[in-house]
């Protein structure tokens, strides 16, 4: 039985009762009657029997919906006690300006380009307290990411491009956090953005379950691991939950 079909029975059901309570005069037991049939069929046919898991996902519009505001890509789970949001198209290539995207708020993660979201924005790199060459520099990156996480993959790797994915660690269990990295040698800076692909909601908070900082601390750990600089205000990080 689908939703329509479960509206208009109750509908009939209380119509028909209505017209019984005009024809007797205990219409108190009547009423009484009425509302526990009514709730009689909620309970026969709950939230959950309306619409399968994957259907229910597939019916809400991912791209207006307050759990994956600001993003794209997106994929929706949901339940009465929590919402899965994975989001697959929020890297470069996705960008026809060629930039790296900001970070919502609804997701967990760190961009210099997210610039309109202190909690998420982190500043650019100076490599030039190691080199001054940029091609020495980029190496040396591309060696740094290699080596930060045993389950770190590099998907796509140009002269001043790095795209990386490595398994997400809080929440643990879920898919993939994308890291990325921009040469800009005129600048004698890097770019970059690490952002977890899968947020969790569980109802009533209406942010994501935090990721620990993880995908900050992951990015620290290679600008420490090469000793460059930074240049602005280093990111704290969430206290959330």
């Amino acid at each position: 039985m689908n939703k329509v079909t479960l509206v208009a029975l109750c509908y009939c059901l209380i119509s028909a009762e209505s017209f019984q309570i005009q024809q007797s005069s205990s219409s108190i037991k009547n009423r009484r009657e009425i509302l526990q049939k009514i709730a009689a069929a909620t309970l026969f046919f709950p939230a959950n029997a309306l619409a399968e898991p994957s259907a229910q996902a597939q019916s809400i519009p991912t791209n207006q919906a307050a759990t994956s505001a600001g993003r794209w890509g997106c994929k929706t789970d949901t339940n009465p006690s929590r919402t899965v949001v994975t989001c697959t198209e929020e890297t470069r290539k996705f960008n026809a300006d060629g930039r790296l995207s900001s970070v919502s708020a609804t997701a967990n993660g760190v961009s210099t380009s997210a610039v309109r979201n202190p909690s998420r924005f982190s500043p650019p790199w100076s490599y030039l307290t190691e080199t001054s060459d940029s091609k020495v520099a980029w190496n040396s990156l591309v060696k740094a990411v290699s080596a930060v996480d045993g389950g770190v993959e590099i998907v796509e790797l140009t002269d001043e491009y790095l795209h990386a994915v490595v398994p997400t660690e809080f929440p643990a269990g879920l898919t993939s956090d994308d890291i990325e990295f921009i040469l800009r040698p005129e600048d004698n800076i890097v770019l970059y953005r690490s952002v977890s692909r899968t947020s969790v909601f569980v109802y009533p908070l209406t942010q994501p379950v935090s990721d620990k900082n993880s995908n900050l601390k992951r990015l620290e750990k290679i600008r420490d691991k090469l000793g460059w600089g930074l240049m602005g205000q280093a990111q704290t990080g969430s206290e959330r939950i």
